[in-house]
């Protein structure tokens, strides 16, 4: 039996481990050493899963994953989370759909905190879902809004998943920061602008909510201020060349603490409960990362990602053409995958076939975080509209997928905008040297 063949099957294995609910981290693990036990003997592939758990858990550029983790838990602990809507919403809410607008914002101002997207839609939407339903909105609209601005999280820096990847592709996690900033805020637009679309041909999905005086407006930005300050320090500093990512997550955690004691937060329950999270988190994306590290290795050993890219060469698809295919292959795998699954699964075979075609790694990082985030809303799985659904459950899945359709349409425009023009995710670290 050919390697080729002998990682194909174990593709289709961790597929069938994937879809029996075992671990993402174990089927990566148990599939890449079994696979490497075939291809290279069980004594090599014994001492590789070792060299493989010494250099992730020895890798200096880890320690960035748990520090803006636990910045961001310090920023719960704060209650800096559900600032973000209340303020968006005194600026626009009196505009038609402005609730809806002022989610997007929310989310956006959020996710550069949480760097999650389930924790963004879970905290956002708790916050202003309430509040949209009570201005008369329309819960399609409502829904749909904060299932798709809690996909912002994802993107925008510090972003886990960009981390993660920056890991797995040996990629400088600042300069993927500095790339997903243009992106990240150009999608918001994307979704602001599909709201303002839906809302001038269907006035009645959202209402004008009460306008509210300048003084109180401004009032309202004194509380999301040093929360803001803390995001443009660390992620500005990176982008400066003032810190290292690691570097700039350790003075963020530092700040968070210091806007703990600030809001009077700081206390030994609040701060035991932020680390056992962070500790709880780091543990399980530490156990996938190891299992990605072996999986990535089998898929190398058996040459399968070199004979893709060989095929696609052999076809003389244009480069356009095949990262179309990889799209289309990552959107349906996303209707069933949870998003860090899916980035670990195709990241091994698909970027060497994007370096092949002349992409810059770091493009195909945004890239491939972009089409993850359209999977957190695309159906069957749409974790996103499950967690929205936790939080009202009076509101039907079915309504809910309805109301997210419209942000489906912005997203793919927006993913064939990156397609299209690749400069626009480079131009930004390009400029600043990151």
């Amino acid at each position: 039996m050919s390697p080729e063949i002998i990682g194909l099957l174990g593709l289709l294995t961790l597929f069938v481990l994937l879809t029996c609910g075992i671990p993402i981290g174990i089927s990566l693990g148990l599939v890449g050493l079994v696979g490497l036990a075939v291809l290279l003997g069980p004594e090599a592939a014994v001492i590789k899963l070792g060299v493989t758990n010494f250099e992730v858990i020895s890798k200096y550029e880890l320690g960035v994953l748990p520090l803006f983790l636990l910045m961001a838990h310090l920023c719960f602990a704060a209650g800096a989370s559900r600032d973000f809507f209340a303020v968006a919403a005194r600026f626009i809410g009196h505009k038609r759909g402005g609730l809806a607008l002022a989610s997007i914002a929310g989310c956006a101002g959020f996710g550069a905190v949480s760097g999650s997207s389930l924790a963004t839609v879970a905290t956002v939407g708790s916050a202003a879902l309430p509040e949209m339903r009570k201005a008369g909105y329309a819960p399609s609209l409502a829904a749909g809004s904060l299932a798709a601005g809690g996909t912002l999280g994802a993107l925008i820096p510090p972003s886990g998943a960009l981390i993660v990847f920056g890991i797995l592709a040996e990629q400088s996690i600042g300069t993927l920061f500095a790339a997903a900033i243009l992106p990240g805020l150009s999608q918001a637009v994307f979704y602001m602008l599909a709201i303002a679309i839906l809302c001038a041909i269907r006035p009645a999905l959202g209402p004008r909510h009460a306008r509210v005086a300048w003084r109180t407006r401004l009032a309202g930005l004194k509380k999301i201020i040093d929360i803001m300050l803390l995001v443009l320090f660390v992620i500005g500093g990176m982008m400066l060349g003032w810190f290292t990512p690691t570097e700039a997550a350790s003075v963020g955690v530092l700040a968070a603490f210091g806007l703990c004691w600030l809001r009077g937060a700081f206390t030994k329950t609040l701060i035991t409960d932020a680390f056992s999270k962070t500790l709880g988190t780091s543990g399980m994306i530490y156990l996938i990362i190891i299992g990605a590290m072996v999986f990535a290795t089998f898929i190398s050993a058996s040459g399968l990602a070199a004979y893709l890219s060989e095929l696609v060469v052999a076809i003389d698809a244009s480069p356009v053409v095949a990262i179309l295919m990889m799209a289309l292959i990552l959107l349906v795998l996303g209707s069933f995958l949870d998003g860090l699954a899916l980035m670990l699964l195709t990241t091994p075979i698909f970027l060497p076939i994007a370096l092949d075609l002349g992409y810059s790694p770091i493009w195909f990082g945004i890239f491939l975080v972009r089409a993850m985030e359209v999977g957190f809303i695309l159906p069957p799985l749409g974790l996103n509209a499950y967690v929205l659904q936790g939080i009202a459950k009076d509101i039907s899945l079915a309504t809910i997928f309805k109301g997210i359709g419209p942000f489906l349409i912005a997203d793919l425009l927006h993913l064939g905008f990156i397609i299209a023009v690749p400069a626009f995710v480079l131009w930004l670290p390009t400029v600043t040297g990151v």
